[in-house]
């Protein structure tokens, strides 16, 4: 098994908006992003237990063309409101690098 951080030329999060934020995780090559995308760890599920919220609210996206893996979900709290603690949602992501992802056949 390898963790994401491992496999994942970049993994970040950002705002889409002041009501949502996203996740981008983007592979350097084809057969990476499949071992990862076909492993079903990165799940509306998964996503949805990082942020306590129901995986109905979750967006997910698989972007073949760029190997990339999408997620969006909404804010806690819209961006720049005085209870804010992370403006930009640049720090939504950590408990994907940790995320074990097995071994591809």
């Amino acid at each position: 098994m390898a963790r994401l951080r491992e496999l994942a030329r970049l993994i970040r999060s950002k705002n889409a908006g002041p009501f949502e934020l996203t996740i981008d995780i983007i592979f350097a090559d084809q057969p990476t992003y499949e071992r990862v995308k076909k492993s079903g760890k990165v799940s509306k599920e998964f996503i949805a237990g990082m942020f306590q919220i129901e995986p109905a609210k979750v967006k997910l996206f698989h972007y073949d063309p760029a190997y990339a893996i999408k997620a969006s979900v909404p804010r806690y709290t819209v961006s720049g409101d005085p209870d804010e603690t992370d403006v930009f949602a640049g720090q939504q992501y950590p408990q994907l690098v940790d995320l074990e992802v097995p071994d591809g056949n």
